[in-house]
This record gives C-alpha cells, structure tokens and sequence, in this order.
C-alpha cells in the first residue's frame, strides 16, 4: 500500500530556509507591487508636478509622494523598438529602481521615459547614466 501522508523530515525539507543572508537580501531587494506607479492619475500628476531631469536616453521626472517609500513608472514608446526591445528597457530600469532605491530619494515617485536609442544601452550603461541624476550619494 503507498503512503498518505509525508513524514516529518520530508515536510520541513520543502520549506524556504528560515533566517540565514538570503533571508535578509531577499525582502531588502524586492520590487514590490506598490513600488509600482499603475494608475494613470499617478502618473498624470508626477508629468504635471514632478521636475523634470534629461539623460541622452531617459527623462526622470521625480515628485514627492506621501507615502512611506518611493515609487517607480517607465513609459517606453514604440519609437524605442519592437516589443521585445520595449520590455528590455522596462526590465533593465526595474532591476535599476531594484537594486538602487535605497540610495534614491526616499517618498518619491520617479517616472523614467525611455527615448530613442535607450534600447542599444547594456545594464551597465544604464546604471552610469542613471546614477549620477538619481543617487542621493552619487556612489554605488
């Protein structure tokens, strides 16, 4: 006859490890739901009130927000690429917020809006060319 139920070894050894660096890195890091700008009067408000700062491939518009924490919006047009190019862009400037929001400037909404040619660039590019607009010490 098979077994029902699992035996107590089994069960914990299916269970996320508690504690230990990974536990640490993996809540500082994330880029949660409502880090997120999804609601377009969100993101007419940071185009409307936020000021404006121009890289060779991006505009940052940054607005003080209320909350506790900052938030994120990317708008990237079909001038950019195809699809595929279009969510590139996207994913390289969440890993950016990602990594970086700790240095940004805390309870703010920052709406980065790809131009032409923002499609070409690696992470790395995009790292040196963001840093010194957004990162409140300049050095990562």
């Amino acid at each position: 006859m098979g077994r029902i139920g699992k035996t107590q070894n089994e069960q914990d050894s299916r269970q996320a490890p508690q504690g230990g660096v990974g536990s640490l890195s993996r809540g500082r890091f994330r880029f949660r739901k409502e880090e997120r700008i999804r609601h377009r009067q969100d993101f007419q408000l940071a185009l409307r009130y936020g000021t404006r700062r121009h890289t060779k491939h991006y505009t940052v518009i940054l607005r003080p927000n209320d909350l506790q924490f900052s938030r994120l919006g990317v708008t990237v047009s079909k001038s950019v690429g195809n699809a595929v190019k279009r969510n590139r862009v996207k994913r390289c400037l969440r890993e950016f917020f990602r990594l970086h929001k700790h240095g940004l400037p805390p309870s703010h909404d920052f709406v980065i809006i790809a131009k032409k040619g923002a499609a070409t660039l690696a992470y790395q590019d995009v790292r040196e060319e963001l840093a010194p607009v957004l990162l409140t010490n300049n050095g990562v």
